[in-house]
């Protein structure tokens, strides 16, 4: 085991070896396609076609032996850049349940066969939220102080631990919203696809596309609702 960004950012062999194997099926199949990986494995596309990989979304669960991981797999056109790509296909594998979240751009989303229906369009006060924690610090602390001015107006809130499996639980409608500042390109590729698809709306502050300074998804009504809140309460930024 070794750590990234900070002494709580875990990498484990088994991430690698994950992301290696997904490489390996990829190129096997379609050679020309581009990769980029959590764990730094990048190859620039010949196709025009990029695949984004989170080998183990969720490495601290995974690490406890705790079922809130998953593998996240996502078919992208042009860079891997969520300001500019197109996503086309992805994949969020929830081993635990064994089960696969999945969607194509403009087919629909599927937890197996069975089509996402997305959230219920709920308000603010009936809303159960989740969100997430970065690594560093200080970010922390600001998170901490705006669940702290967000928690008494929500049914409830939830941290479960990995990005993937958040977003396509607001898609299958067993959340009503997910928000975090600070994810990656890896970290949405394939479930802000799976969202998108299963009716949600999936975009960063301004309303525009989801971005590392803040991703929010929801129903119509409550994304609009929870966006202009976070908002009131700074947090979009780490100051």
């Amino acid at each position: 085991m070794a750590t990234k960004s900070s002494e709580v950012d875990v990498v484990t062999a088994m991430d690698r070896a994950a992301e290696r194997m997904i490489i390996d099926h990829v190129l096997a199949a379609r050679p020309d396609d581009g990769f980029f990986g959590e764990e730094g494995s990048t190859r620039t596309t010949r196709s025009g076609i990029t695949w984004v990989i989170d080998p183990i979304d969720g490495t601290v669960n995974y690490l406890y032996g705790l079922d809130g991981y998953a593998v996240s797999v996502a078919a992208v056109e042009g860079e891997p850049d969520p300001a500019t790509w197109t996503a086309l296909a992805g994949c969020v594998y929830h081993p635990a349940p064994r089960l696969a979240y999945h969607a194509t751009a403009g087919g629909g989303a599927f937890a197996g066969d069975r089509p996402l229906a997305g959230p219920t369009d709920t308000g603010l006060r009936g809303a159960l939220v989740a969100t997430g924690f970065g690594y560093v610090q200080e970010r922390r602390v600001k998170q901490a102080a705006v669940i702290a001015g967000l928690l008494g107006e929500l049914r409830d809130m939830r941290r479960l631990g990995a990005a993937s499996l958040d977003l396509c639980l607001v898609g299958d409608g067993r959340l009503d919203a997910y928000y975090e500042r600070g994810l990656h390109p890896w970290d949405h590729a394939a479930g802000g696809l799976i969202a998108t698809e299963a009716g949600a709306m999936v975009t960063g502050p301004d309303g525009g596309r989801a971005s590392e300074e803040m991703l929010v998804v929801a129903g119509t009504r409550l994304h609009g609702e929870l966006l202009s809140r976070l908002g009131d309460l700074d947090a979009f930024t780490d100051a």
